[in-house]
């Protein structure tokens, strides 16, 4: 195991009405002025972001709003709401929604306090030292970005789809309410299984020995997955289904499972590409490109995907031919996404094949600020991103 930091500060209320607890949570962790972020559509209709308000009137906090956050979600919407706290003196953003939704207010935070182009953080230019609190309110399990240091945000001028990270960016506080998720499509809900499953297998996937304190947390959390995804997918109201992986969800991404351990992060360069360009679901563009990565890099370390493919697929150990054995896990992993109604190839993704040679040298390259490899498990050139790409076909 590595030497590590570990700093997780998140205050994390759980459970059934914890939503209408928002304006003591914002007192408490010293807000005065709140903008309130949030995309539309469920928030709205199922009366959560007027509970919101009403919370935070009660405890008379003065708010404004800013709405319109979209999967993926984008760099103007960040510009708009940077500029917005600046003007409106905003102390404290709460996010009202999924990863996308908290993603941007991260950006928006670290961006109102930021002298320069906050999309600087997103390409490795400048590190985030300072940002405004922010809060969530979360209501789908998913990207996990409610107990981590983490941000995704896509720049529309190029389409490109970055990542960055900072503890200061670690939400104050966030409310999970298993409830809150009950009225998600199918569909949506597999997504955010998928991703959760992805946050595991990124980590899992190391060169780091003897981690088996954090191997067993990782395999654990798969295997509640396993278990408890198919019962939502076919019973939206199974409430302790939801909280189980509501929670899981937190645990496979504030990187407590993560310390200690060198970490891969190669699907989800990858899938970038693909939910940048085709602006498909984060979660179906993962389940589609991690068979596709595991497959290609397999050989790096058979006895890692062998060790998973036996504890946690089930599948019998071939000794003579360890190889077997992770191909049989991988498959295994690929017909449980299906069966949850993920897609299994390119096509059923919506993206093309002519765009193969795009998306490689945009992953490995960005615009210009890119090493040309990525992958922290082994490193893969445009070449190898592009045969991976060809293997989802």
């Amino acid at each position: 195991m590595e030497n590590f930091n570990f700093y997780s500060p998140t205050f994390f209320a759980f459970g059934k009405e914890r939503e209408n607890e928002c304006g003591e949570l914002v007192t408490r962790f010293g807000g005065r002025k709140v903008l309130i972020h949030y995309g539309g559509g469920s928030v709205i209709r199922t009366g959560l972001l007027d509970r919101v308000r009403a919370s935070l009137e009660k405890a008379s906090i003065p708010y404004i709003e800013l709405g319109g956050v979209k999967p993926n979600p984008r760099s103007g919407l960040v510009y708009e709401g940077i500029e917005l706290c600046k003007k409106e003196a905003v102390d404290f953003i709460l996010a009202v929604g999924g990863g996308s939704v908290i993603d941007s207010a991260k950006a928006i935070a670290a961006g109102t306090l930021y002298d320069g182009d906050f999309w600087d953080f997103y390409e490795g230019k400048a590190a985030i030292t300072k940002a405004l609190p922010v809060g969530t309110v979360l209501t789908i399990s998913a990207a996990g970005s409610e107990g981590s240091p983490d941000s995704v945000i896509t720049k529309e001028e190029g389409m490109l789809k970055r990542g960055a990270g900072s503890d200061f960016l670690r939400p104050k506080f966030s409310v999970l309410n298993p409830a809150l998720t009950q009225t998600l499509p199918a569909y949506q809900t597999a997504c955010g299984i998928t991703d959760i499953i992805a946050h595991l297998y990124e980590r899992y996937l190391t060169n780091t020995k003897d981690v088996e304190v954090t191997d067993r947390m990782i395999e654990a959390l798969i295997l509640a997955m396993i278990t408890e995804g198919p019962k939502v997918v076919s019973n939206p109201d199974d409430y302790e289904a939801r909280a189980n992986i509501m929670w899981a969800g937190m645990m496979a991404h504030n990187n407590s499972c993560g310390v200690g351990r060198s970490q891969d992060w190669t699907s989800h360069g990858i899938e970038h590409e693909l939910s940048a360009l085709y602006d498909c679901a984060h979660g179906a563009g993962l389940a589609v490109t991690m068979p596709a990565v595991f497959t290609y890099n397999m050989k790096h370390d058979v006895m890692r995907f062998a060790q998973i493919a036996v504890r946690v697929w089930g599948c019998q150990m071939d000794f003579a031919n360890p190889c077997n054995t992770a191909k049989a896990g991988i498959e295994a992993l690929r017909s449980f996404l299906i069966s949850i109604g993920m897609p299994k190839n390119f096509k059923e993704l919506g993206a093309d094949e002519a765009d193969i040679e795009r998306l490689a040298h945009t992953c490995c390259y960005g615009d210009g600020s890119g090493s040309g490899t990525i992958g922290g498990f082994t490193p893969l050139s445009q070449s190898d991103v592009e045969a991976i790409y060809r293997l989802m076909l």
